[in-house]
């Protein structure tokens, strides 16, 4: 994004001196739907962002413009509710957590662009809520802190765009930095970073373009039916409170007899919590290879036990699974669609992404976008 042509569109629409403002998407290396499980996540924020322009009004009146829809979109900071243009609920929803904590603010203009593609599942409408908060903190002055920026992001989304999210996407956004990705226990919220260096690979994503109508009532099943899992465990075991605290033979034990379907579900999640904590030491080690192999097996648990992938998702891993320069692949996110996260020697990307997308709209009639990303910093302001 070209700070000066940002800054210029700004004052062309508000006749003011803004501040500036980037927040990036993220990715997640491994560890999938362990967050509401107790489990570890490995994300890492990335070089695609959302850019936001902010300055201060005379009056109470909030000025919204999105460049993405076009549209303006005006409200006050005495009454805020929510927008019928549903983008402006991502900002607003932050403004509405700050004051809910007490802090002041005034009217502002707000701009709003970015590339981060929208749907991808690289989590554009959490880097939308930590650039509005880290925007208003810088120009109200209200020192809120990075972890705080984080839980109102996220509580953001929930209240005011109503998507029950957990903390992994706010938090890389805020607190990702270049060459690493966060190791977070989402029980703590204690992280530390790892290093991720890719020497001569790349990271690439390779977006389905679709989304299955089955993702949200089954992403609420799965919850249902982890939570059954840990019920049944704790029946003898009362410390147990998540899989976390679960090993497979307790699963084996109180959960299998039950019900094989619950055990298949529980059992991925205790095996990806472990993959994940593997992951950790593999990369540690720069044994990218390593770390490529638990991929894999993460999207195979999660095609086959979990079953939250689709043929579009596994066709694009089982298509590069062969490939000696591709060390690891495996779909990211909720499930159903969206993107594959793939590690592939530099040199070759192109030809992969001009041979997989003639066999993709052969096999589905779709397009399929690719994005090659690297790691980058969290939340700041940029000139």
């Amino acid at each position: 994004m070209n700070a000066q042509h940002f800054k210029s569109t700004f004052k062309r629409l508000f006749n003011a001196e803004p501040i500036l403002v980037r927040s990036p998407g993220r990715i997640n290396i491994i560890g999938e739907h362990t967050d509401y499980n107790g489990g570890f996540v490995m994300p890492a924020a990335i070089d695609k962002a959302i850019y936001v322009a902010i300055s201060k009004r005379e009056d109470d009146e909030i000025h919204l413009f999105s460049e993405s829809y076009q549209q303006f979109d005006i409200s006050s900071i005495k009454s805020l509710s929510k927008s019928e243009n549903s983008w402006a609920n991502y900002i607003l929803g932050v403004a509405d957590q700050l004051k809910e904590r007490g802090y002041q603010l005034g009217g502002f203009n707000f701009y709003i662009d970015g590339d981060v593609p929208l749907g991808a599942g690289l989590s554009s409408s959490a880097a939308v809520e930590c650039a509005t908060g880290f925007a208003l903190d810088q120009l109200f002055s209200l020192e809120v802190s990075k972890m705080d920026l984080a839980l109102i992001a996220q509580k953001a989304e929930q209240t005011f765009a109503g998507v029950n999210c957990g903390i992994m996407d706010q938090f890389a956004s805020v607190f990702g930095k270049k060459d690493q990705a966060i190791m977070l226990d989402c029980r703590s919220m204690k992280h530390i970073y790892i290093p991720l260096k890719l020497d001569g690979y790349k990271l690439l994503l390779l977006n389905t373009n679709i989304k299955h109508a089955l993702a949200d009532s089954a992403y609420n099943k799965r919850r249902a039916q982890c939570e059954q899992g840990v019920a049944w465990v704790k029946e003898h075991y009362p410390n147990v409170n998540t899989l976390r605290d679960i090993d497979l033979s307790m699963l084996e034990v109180y959960v299998k007899p039950k019900d094989e379907d619950v055990f298949a579900k529980c059992s991925f999640v205790v095996k990806e919590i472990g993959r994940l904590l593997t992951a950790a030491e593999q990369l540690e080690n720069g044994n990218l290879q390593g770390l490529g192999n638990l991929m894999f097996e993460t999207h195979e648990g999660l095609s086959k036990d979990y079953e939250v992938s689709c043929k579009e998702l596994d066709f694009l891993v089982e298509a590069v699974k062969p490939l000696d320069y591709v060390l690891g692949a495996r779909m990211m996110g909720g499930g159903f669609g969206g993107c594959t996260i793939n590690i592939v020697k530099e040199e070759k990307i192109a030809d992969l992404i001009e041979a997989l997308s003639s066999k993709y709209l052969l096999q589905f009639g779709l397009k399929l976008d690719s994005y090659t990303v690297q790691t980058d910093n969290g939340t700041s302001l940029f000139n």
